[in-house]
């Protein structure tokens, strides 16, 4: 079996490839019949240490992710556009994913439509996506508010949420029924990321801006992927790798949805 935390470490700020390495062990022994749709597929860095064969086609609406994704062979074919105005025809796709991309969209229900429209019925669409707990799990959130500071602490969520391009952090009620208004089922579905995971994520955030000004400087989060450079970095992030990361407390969402015939 692929380690994937050890894949994405080499690249990757550590609480982004804890994330991420997390989210591409749940791909194992999903079925995704060609051609395949990968939804806001950025940089193609995620598809292109998930699956082993290049996907179909990434469509995101930004030319720099485009551009980064071509040079990584992660699809056979590219384009840059919307999700709500997607240039394929109806019924055109057999499966489609879209990874940690639809909470960012402010307005989803326009690119749920074009996702419907684009996949054949019986087709499977698999996302992630943090839930409602992800704003109440935060750190710095519950101990201001253990002190009363509950002003402060909202403040704070707002900050992070603001930080973190969230539009939705939304219950698995709500979108099993914006699923089903757009003719999805959901098959399955689970929470992961529990509470001291999404702590090292929220830290990450602050401790890694060493990685943000090396990635402005020079394209790169990590200057140097050894092991040795790595070493106590994986140490922390390990253990919440190896353990079961699905969690009744969890702060994402993982669905494995159908296109009803």
């Amino acid at each position: 079996m692929k380690d994937y935390l050890e894949l994405h470490l080499r690249d990757l700020p550590y609480f982004r490839a804890l994330l991420r390495a997390v989210e591409a062990r749940f791909y194992e022994g999903i079925s995704l019949p060609e051609p395949v749709l990968d939804l806001g597929c950025g940089d193609g860095h995620f598809a292109s240490l998930t699956f082993d064969q290049p996907l179909t086609m990434g469509l995101d609406p930004w030319w720099g992710p485009i551009r980064e994704a071509a040079g990584r062979a992660s699809y056979q074919y590219l384009v840059c556009g919307a999700g709500d105005k997607m240039p394929y025809p109806a019924d055109y796709f057999t499966s489609a994913i879209s990874n940690s991309v639809l909470e960012h969209i402010p307005d989803l229900e326009p690119v749920l439509a074009e996702t419907a429209r684009v996949l054949k019925p019986g087709s499977p669409f698999i996302f992630c996506v943090p839930n409602q707990r992800f704003l109440e799990t935060l750190s710095l959130g519950r101990w201001l508010e253990k002190r009363g500071w509950s002003g402060l602490a909202g403040r704070y969520r707002s900050f992070f949420n603001r930080i973190s391009r969230h539009y939705h952090c939304d219950s698995h009620e709500t979108w099993e029924k914006r699923l089903n208004k757009f003719g999805f089922k959901v098959e399955d579905w689970w929470d992961y990321f529990p509470p001291r995971a999404l702590h090292t994520l929220e830290w990450g955030h602050f401790f890694g801006v060493p990685s943000w000004v090396s990635k402005m400087l020079f394209g790169r989060w990590v200057l140097s992927p050894t092991r040795w450079n790595l070493f106590f970095t994986e140490r922390l992030v390990r253990p919440h790798y190896e353990g079961d990361p699905r969690s009744q407390q969890g702060a994402y969402t993982f669905y494995i949805t159908r296109l009803v015939d």
